[in-house]
């Protein structure tokens, strides 16, 4: 099973809200906020509809997947732990 896209948007998503959330309490810029913001939202969106999409998926795996910034990381651990022909949903 490749979860590399998974893994992939899982850090983008929390590098950008580390990003987003650092931007708001040092200077705000703007353009910071411009980039980092789409960016965070379509990491975001993708990795919730990877976690739910997996063959593996368990219905814990995928609420969590909605967790803002370390959801997919999160939603990775348990995937990892999950049989292939274990509680899918």
């Amino acid at each position: 099973m490749n979860r590399q896209p998974l893994r992939i948007a899982a850090a983008v998503e929390l590098a950008t809200l580390v990003v987003l959330l650092g931007n708001v309490l040092t200077v705000h810029l703007p353009a910071i906020s411009s980039l980092a913001g789409p960016v965070h939202g379509c990491a975001y969106l993708f990795t919730v509809v990877a976690a739910a999409r997996d063959p593996r998926r368990t219905l814990p795996a995928t609420l969590v997947a909605w967790l803002p910034g370390i959801g997919g990381l999160l939603a990775l651990r348990l995937l990892a732990r999950t049989p292939l022909g274990g509680q899918g949903m």
